[in-house]
């Protein structure tokens, strides 16, 4: 019995997935001290994260609350009464970076940006360009509301999780 010309599951030598590339890929994380690296092209997409594994973030929302007191209190405890800017800030959703590059809020020089502050944005408006490795990649909201603050200059290095804008969600 002889052997199928073409087997479909076996990555081609010029796939992302070949042995040898993604060997490449992990020497390169760590000459660089890169803790994740995400390539797409055409429909092939790789995905490589090394170091510790942590629970994943979401890309926006409050920060998670902070851990209760340790000590035991004989009184019950009083929740502080919400304030405006409190109330304010539970609807203010943060896009961050999901990775480092450099920050572009326009798709070119000569173009308006992506959004500005008062746009809507949806969960898959483009808000802005992270270039990494000479890889643009777009960059979506991921959250529904309007763009309250632009947090980046055009042309800005970014690293992972840093904040890029700001997003009303109450509205």
């Amino acid at each position: 019995m002889s052997e199928p010309k073409h087997m479909p599951d076996k990555p081609s030598a010029d796939s992302v997935f070949e042995v040898g590339r993604i060997r490449k890929l992990v020497e390169l994380m760590k000459e660089h001290d890169l803790s994740e690296v995400d390539l797409r092209e055409s429909r092939q997409r790789i995905r490589i994260c090394r170091g510790p594994k942590e629970a994943p973030r979401p890309a926006y929302g409050p920060p998670p609350p902070p851990p209760a007191p340790s000590h035991a209190s004989t009184s019950s405890p009083q929740p502080p009464a919400p304030s405006t800017s409190s109330a304010e800030a539970a609807n203010i959703a943060l896009v961050k970076s999901p990775m480092v590059g450099t920050f572009y809020a326009r798709p070119n020089p000569k173009s308006e940006p992506y959004v500005k502050v008062g746009d809507r944005v949806d969960t898959t408006t483009t808000v802005c360009i992270i270039e990494a490795m000479k890889v643009f990649n777009e960059i979506p909201a991921e959250v529904r509301g309007k763009i309250v603050a632009v947090l980046c200059e055009d042309g800005e290095a970014v690293e992972f999780d840093k904040p890029l804008f700001k997003v009303d969600t109450s509205g």
